[in-house]
């Protein structure tokens, strides 16, 4: 039996209160490492209450933070939070997204600016405060997605932030590797969380047709995929996207 094990290891995902945030916080805690719970601090309050009651079942190793990733000053408070209450950061987990989908000719300033905002800007916040922040050996893996290959109807925001995720992951890989820091991205394929059980019934069945597993993806593959990124196991691979889609390719 080969052990993968996470003790002594601090990690950050934002977005964990729910879906693949909340996989992956599962996947990781229970591997032995101390977990943050981001999530949006949304007005009606339901994204604290989700992370609270996630916090309240792990126990000591968890605790939450309230932080818009498109604000960079709420985003270095986590991390000095962190920093104050752990001791460091080891990993961290880029899981927040948006989605706001029309076709081009239907997307207003408003709906492009969102997505772009959260899914990438937000990115490029939190890995800017991870790469000041992280220990040696650190890990760093976002959320990419198989929209940014197959180009999705109505995705064009959602699809150019994250090829740019991407193409980010393979810049910062370079940059951090002095502290053998590695980041890698994940692209999931259609996973049923909230999001994916969003998408109208007649489009699912077209997608599902693209699939050779014959199945969506549940959170847990995703987490998964993360949880051995985040490994020992993954301590040579760098600047990668990982496909974990079933075999659907464009």
């Amino acid at each position: 039996m080969i052990p993968l094990s996470l003790d002594g290891k601090v990690a950050i995902v934002t977005g964990g209160s729910q879906g693949l945030g909340e996989a992956t916080i599962r996947k990781l805690h229970a591997a032995g490492s101390r977990v943050v719970i981001n999530y949006f601090p949304d007005s009606e309050g339901i994204n604290e209450t989700k992370a609270n009651l996630l916090a309240r079942e792990l126990g000591d190793k968890a605790r939450v933070a309230a932080a818009d990733v498109r604000i960079p000053e709420q985003v270095k408070t986590m991390f000095a939070d962190t920093v104050q209450a752990w001791g460091g950061v080891d990993i961290v987990v880029n899981n927040a997204a948006v989605l706001r989908d029309k076709t081009i000719r239907k997307m207003s300033d408003s709906d492009w600016q969102t997505v772009i905002d959260t899914n990438l800007t937000g990115v490029f916040h939190v890995c800017r405060a991870a790469a000041e922040t992280l220990r040696v050996d650190g890990r760093i893996v976002s959320l990419a997605s198989i929209a940014a290959s197959v180009g999705f109807f109505g995705q064009s925001n959602y699809a150019a932030a994250k090829a740019g995720v991407e193409a980010m992951t393979r810049v910062l890989s370079r940059e951090l590797a002095k502290k053998r820091i590695t980041v890698n991205s994940v692209a999931p394929g259609v996973v049923l969380t909230e999001m994916g059980k969003s998408i109208p019934e007649e489009v699912r069945k077209g997608m599902l047709e693209q699939i050779p597993l014959d199945r969506f993806g549940e959170p847990e593959d995703i987490a998964h995929a993360i949880l051995f990124l985040c490994s020992p196991m993954a301590s040579y691979i760098t600047g990668q996207t990982l496909h974990v889609n079933g075999g659907w390719y464009a």
